[in-house]
């Protein structure tokens, strides 16, 4: 189903007239108001420290709870990629991010509390002097060391970040 199938009253005025204009937008016939229904930004991270090990999370809930991720989320209002970056991997590892650089964007649908939230999930690698003191917090659950020869897209649950690793192992 898609997503605007759900907004029924337009949010400007109220009115139940709420018609599809087109397949990104609905428009109120009584006051003109359109919405335009656009992807959210989710930022996932390849993080590494300075031996080239990767740090990976199992997720503390669902969508595919228990399942390995890599560290992110959702950019909040008003903060740039980088920034959600930088508070994502704080906010789940307890770790300072030291370099970010951008790789790649996959779109995906994330599914969350029965709707299909768009998303564009923007990939980083992204550096820290070390593991040490990583701790699960937020939404992480367990935090896992990898080696680059143990990266496998089969171990992760959602789909966008099975498609990220293939990628960047390709890269």
């Amino acid at each position: 189903m898609h997503p605007l199938r759900q907004f029924i009253y337009c949010p400007s005025c109220g009115s139940k007239s709420f018609e599809i204009r087109n397949e990104k937008a609905k428009q109120c016939t009584v006051c003109g108001f359109a919405y335009y229904f656009n992807p959210s930004a989710s930022v996932a991270c390849f993080l590494k420290d300075t031996k080239g090990d990767l740090l990976v999370v199992r997720r503390a809930k669902d969508p595919a709870k228990g399942t390995l991720d890599l560290p992110g989320g959702f950019a909040d209002m008003n903060e740039s990629a980088e920034e959600s970056v930088r508070r994502e991997i704080k906010e789940e590892t307890g770790l300072i991010v030291t370099d970010c650089r951008y790789l790649f964007s996959i779109p995906n649908i994330y599914p969350y509390s029965g709707f299909e939230v768009h998303t564009l999930d923007l990939f980083f690698e992204c550096y820290v002097d070390n593991f040490n003191h990583a701790k699960a917090e937020d939404d992480a659950a367990e935090i896992i060391r990898l080696s680059l020869a143990e990266l496998n897209p089969d171990i992760f649950g959602l789909q966008s970040i099975k498609k990220a690793v293939k990628r960047y192992q390709a890269e």
